[in-house]
């Protein structure tokens, strides 16, 4: 009889044990459930369409706003010239040694993304995220070629058949034009756009802008009509670093459970018990989620608080007479509060706290700084290097002779003149290296506009003159054009005695 007993706790727990690891392999390994948001209505989904045709055309439309910077310099407004290592954006030119002010526009980005996460959430990633803003154009195309969500649901079950392979045909290759398009607007950003146009569509444009179109095409296609809500929840870090930045007075968009708690499961208005809660459980705030999820289980790393369930649920709201906001953007202090009973909304002197101001007066003390260092860089920069080998020669008259190379960047945006010329020593004279002419005071050096010169120059003193090994002495560099100076110290090396 035991031996019997044994056997059966063995099956038992043998059983046990195989259905659990059959739970587990599922939940790790489980398929990819399709998703078919509904098209919703509403504010944010109106504000959501504003801000996705703003940003859209920003994208494409900005390569070809024209610039008028002389004859001399592109005319587009916004380029990234790396054949000349330049950046332009309007009336502002960036040089390589001033990726500073790259530098200083990503700080102000990142604390201001901090900014409005701490107040709005995840503000960024519902409106105006390239993949959100693309996946709802791609949606636009397949709600447009296949229907709203029952008719997309119902053709992506049916069989083969002309209608349904017509209409996948169609919607893939809208999708590829957009993608493409997504890919030709990323090139014209670093080249003339259409002088780009042109040599794409008649082949002569290099392989580099081709295989960047085919990437940036790609990437487009696969993210945003296929991969989707799979990007935002496996491949983007930024769900998982807003949990550090959320705090109790974080506006998230929240089902108030409080209010619409126990659900009353459909039932029509008249039947309602007077516990029953708000919420009829019709799941529409559920089929117009992207990220297919259902804000009442509470917060979630896939939310990316688009507000898309706001407007479907106060849709309803309207329908049976309930007030709205049953979903809502929310902060954790105004959710406590109501579920304690007491009435407490948000204003914006709610936002006014130690994090808040701290991330503010960042990005204002790092675009004050931008702002002056723009303002104050010199339209000139001169930068001198003494040959080092030799570093000094003694001459058949015993006068000393030192080389230098004279760089001259010119930022202004016509050829300028430049006079070069010495002090600081007594009877110093230059002369141009491998020039056929005598020794001089001055030389006269010519820079292209928004362009770098540089001359080779042999300075000569008399060993006389030199109280020591090493001599200070200036460069000047006088602007023919105006009164601009530009003063460079410099050292002139003399032999121990």
């Amino acid at each position: 009889m035991v031996e019997v007993l044994n056997t059966i706790h063995k099956q038992v727990d043998r059983v046990e044990v195989e259905a659990v690891n059959s739970k587990a392999n599922r939940a790790l390994f489980s398929k990819r459930e399709k998703i078919f948001p509904k098209r919703a209505s509403g504010t944010f989904r109106q504000f959501k369409w504003a801000v996705m045709v703003f940003t859209l055309a920003i994208y494409y439309f900005t390569p070809w706003i024209r610039w008028d910077r002389g004859e001399f310099t592109p005319n587009q407004a916004v380029l990234v010239d790396l054949d000349q290592g330049r950046f332009y954006f309007f009336f502002i030119t960036i040089w390589p040694q001033e990726l500073y002010y790259i530098t200083g526009l990503l700080v102000m980005a990142g604390v201001g993304l901090f900014l409005v996460t701490s107040t709005v959430g995840r503000a960024w990633c519902g409106y105006t995220c390239p993949q959100t803003v693309w996946v709802d154009l791609f949606l636009v195309i397949e709600r447009w070629v296949e229907g709203d969500r029952n008719a997309r649901i119902k053709l992506d079950k049916a069989g083969w058949s002309v209608p349904k392979v017509f209409k996948r045909i169609t919607k893939h290759v809208l999708w590829l034009l957009i993608a493409m398009m997504t890919g030709g607007a990323w090139v014209f950003y670093f080249a003339d756009a259409p002088t780009l146009l042109k040599n794409l569509l008649t082949g002569n444009a290099s392989s580099i802008a081709y295989s960047t179109i085919f990437v940036m095409t790609s990437i487009t296609y696969l993210f945003a009509g296929f991969m989707r809500e799979q990007v935002c929840t496996f491949m983007c870090p930024w769900p998982r670093i807003q949990g550090a930045m959320l705090d109790e007075r974080s506006l998230v968009v929240t089902y108030n459970d409080w209010r619409g708690e126990p659900r009353s499961r459909h039932q029509k208005k008249s039947d309602v018990n007077a516990q029953s809660g708000d919420c009829i459980d019709c799941n529409q705030c559920v089929v117009v989620c992207p990220m297919g999820i259902d804000i009442r289980d509470g917060q979630q790393l896939e939310c990316i608080t688009c507000a898309l369930c706001i407007d479907a649920c106060n849709g309803v709201m309207d329908k049976i007479g309930r007030p709205g906001n049953l979903i809502s953007y929310s902060t954790l202090n105004d959710y406590e509060a109501n579920v304690k009973g007491e009435s407490k909304n948000t204003t914006w002197r709610s936002f006014i706290h130690a994090r808040t101001i701290i991330y503010s007066s960042i990005m204002i003390i790092a675009a004050l700084s931008l702002l002056y260092v723009l303002v104050m860089r010199n339209p000139v920069e001169v930068n001198i290097l003494h040959n080092r080998n030799p570093i000094f020669i003694v001459l058949s008259d015993g006068s000393i002779r030192n080389g230098y190379t004279v760089k001259i960047l010119n930022k202004k945006l016509q050829p300028q003149e430049f006079i070069i010329s010495v002090e600081g020593i007594a009877g110093l004279e230059m002369q141009v290296a491998g020039a056929q002419t005598d020794a001089q005071k001055e030389v006269v050096l010519t820079v292209p506009a928004n362009g770098l010169e540089s001359v080779r120059l042999f300075v000569r003193a008399k060993a006389s003159n030199l109280k020591a090994e090493q001599n200070p002495f200036n460069f000047i560099v006088h602007n023919k054009n105006n009164s601009e100076k530009t003063t460079h110290g410099a050292f002139f090396y003399r032999p121990k005695k």
